[in-house]
């Protein structure tokens, strides 16, 4: 018995062996969709999420799988892509019938459409942020995504829309801003709805693979 506890205890406090182990029962029971909004980034999602899962997850450009087909998958990610969410083929009404039933991401203009979707809307910024890196700071609001990082951390950036934070839904809480108090990131209070506005899968994030990683595994 004292050696079956030793044991335990060992298990237990190896991180990496319990990562292991739940990527692994990720890729044997999991199926993961990535929603490509025609961008350049989609991949980069990707090959993080083949590295991570050594799982080749399905990819659907937002225009060309029939949202029935999407009850399948288990996780979603919503990637990023350019313009507004609205002219993004099936990225919204994809939101709307899937949130209370499947596991989300957005990144970048997901983010934004996860916002419009539940009647939020999004500004145009003065400052466009393209290929840089920033200071993204958690707020009180924990989010499982950022388990294991610093309360600042720096992300790469893409954009010149952000989420209003006057309009965000009352269901929906700040999990992380910017040093002008922008939202970087915010969750659903009760779906398992995840959102960042930087892009974890930058080389200019370089806590993205963690990031993915806490997503991936929740379950």
């Amino acid at each position: 018995m004292i050696k079956i506890l030793y044991l335990v205890k060992i298990f237990i406090s190896d991180i990496k062996l319990i990562n292991t182990l739940t990527l692994f029962f990720l890729k044997n029971n999991l199926k993961i969709l990535v929603f490509d909004n025609y961008d350049s980034f989609t991949y980069n999602l990707v090959h993080l999420v083949e590295k991570i899962t050594d799982v080749k997850p399905d990819v659907f450009r937002n225009d060309k799988i029939p949202l029935e087909d999407i009850v399948k998958y288990d996780k979603i990610i919503l990637s990023p892509g350019p313009g507004i969410p609205e002219e993004a083929g099936l990225l919204i009404p994809l939101i709307k019938m899937y949130a209370a039933s499947k596991s989300i991401l957005g990144v970048c203009l997901g983010h934004q459409a996860i916002a419009q979707a539940f009647d939020g809307n999004i500004l145009n910024l003065d400052t466009v942020f393209h290929g840089v890196a920033t200071n993204i700071i958690k707020t009180k609001h924990q989010s499982y995504l950022f388990e294991g990082l610093e309360n600042i951390f720096s992300a790469g950036r893409y954009h010149s829309w952000v989420v209003n934070e006057k309009t965000l839904p009352k269901n929906f809480e700040i999990t992380a801003v910017d040093e002008n108090n922008l939202i970087m990131a915010m969750q659903h209070k009760t779906y398992d709805l995840q959102s960042v506005q930087f892009h974890p899968e930058s080389v200019l994030t370089p806590n993205g693979e963690t990031i993915l990683s806490n997503w991936l595994r929740k379950s």
